[in-house]
């Protein structure tokens, strides 16, 4: 029996491998490590997959977060809702620019945050809307869009796990005003190291952005340094090896999208007569690039043992390595405390973080690997 992990890089690389090195040993000879040709191409190329004007090119998905909100002016009393049920970088860069994070709850069946809840959360302070796009599954943008607009709000997309989503035949991140991508190794597009862009349609956010991520530096015509600051930036820049191997990796995209999204539907079809167990939709209008595949386990109110917790022991016991995201919304994190949110408050985020375990998914996962997980599931659930 072969233990299956929650992603394989390696069966992505042995595709590209011979492209890759001959890539990066050319950028090597050349002495250009940081800007130059092959930061500028991945940057349009990326650019013209989302469908945006422009795609500037960052040190990460965190960065290209920050970033957005900078160029937007938000800071110093201003609020910024978004889901408490995603990675924390979304709120981190609320609280790093001096705004606050207002967190709302999860819709009843899915993942993203419910768009009601979002609507009544919104004050004469709220600016913005952080939405979302978590395991792949993009929201209703549709409806926020006009919610947003109604309120004279930004919205601003983070897309880290969604990079080829789309909302109505529209790519994620050029639907509203800021779309914020992360290259990190385990995304659907991931670099071998960190990364990020920032997508817009807006020629005064580009220009902003591309400010900041160089020290609020100035540059001439024909990139000349001018040493002139006009803001406080910070060091941001995706160098040239990053940029050129996520350039080879963005041709494969689409096919390694395909292939989550086929093994999708495998694990519907393995998994759909397994009781005590809810499986991921993908919603109506939305195309999903299926980051994780992420499962709901039946939680049991009345034990102080989680379920999924066993569950996923058993799994790794047999070699299925299962992934938990996240075991511990925002709203309860430590660092948030002073916010004044208490257990209870965003019940259906509190239900998912007990409940969700996210299976082995990557292209390249073949069927067997995938009726190995399922038969393991089986197996475990029927001891729980």
């Amino acid at each position: 029996m072969n233990n299956i992990p929650p992603i394989d890089l390696t069966r992505q690389h042995k595709i590209i491998s011979q492209e890759v090195e001959a890539q990066v040993t050319e950028i090597l000879r050349s002495g250009r490590y940081i800007g130059g040709a092959a930061v500028t191409d991945f940057e349009q190329n990326f650019a013209e997959y989302v469908g945006a004007q422009y795609g500037i090119g960052c040190n990460s998905g965190t960065d290209s977060l920050y970033m957005a909100l900078r160029a937007l002016d938000i800071g110093e009393g201003d609020e910024v809702i978004t889901t408490s049920f995603t990675f924390i970088a979304t709120s981190e860069v609320i609280v790093r620019v001096g705004a606050k994070p207002i967190f709302v709850d999860l819709e009843a069946h899915g993942f993203n945050f419910d768009l009601q809840q979002v609507a009544a959360a919104i004050t004469e302070r709220t600016k913005a809307i952080i939405v979302v796009h978590l395991f792949g599954q993009p929201v209703n943008m549709s409806d926020l869009m006009a919610m947003a607009k109604k309120h004279n709000l930004y919205v601003i997309e983070d897309c880290a796990q969604a990079t080829g989503a789309a909302w109505q035949g529209k790519k994620v991140g050029n639907i509203g005003d800021v779309g914020c991508f992360s290259f990190f190794p385990t995304k659907n597009l991931g670099g071998c190291g960190d990364g990020g862009t920032v997508t817009t349609n807006n020629d005064a956010i580009a220009s902003k952005v591309k400010l900041l991520r160089e020290h609020g530096l100035v540059r001439e015509t024909g990139a000349k340094v001018t040493y002139r600051h006009d803001l406080t930036g910070l060091n941001s820049r995706l160098d040239s090896i990053q940029a050129a191997i996520l350039d080879i990796k963005l041709r494969y995209l689409d096919s390694w999208n395909e292939q989550r999204r086929v093994a999708a539907e495998n694990y519907h079809k393995l998994l759909e007569n397994i009781s005590d167990i809810t499986l991921p939709q993908e919603v109506s209008g939305g195309f999903s690039v299926w980051n994780q595949y992420t499962i709901r386990v039946q939680d049991r109110d009345q034990d102080r043992v989680i379920i999924r917790d066993l569950l996923r022991s058993k799994l790794q016991q047999q070699g299925v390595i299962a992934m938990v995201y996240y075991p511990l919304p925002l709203h309860l994190q430590p660092v948030y405390q002073d916010l004044g949110y208490k257990l209870g408050m965003l019940p259906m985020t509190e239900k998912a973080a007990r409940e969700v375990l996210s299976l082995p998914m990557f292209p390249g996962i073949t069927f067997t690997e995938q009726q190995q997980v399922a038969y393991a599931l089986k197996d475990c659930l029927v001891d729980l």
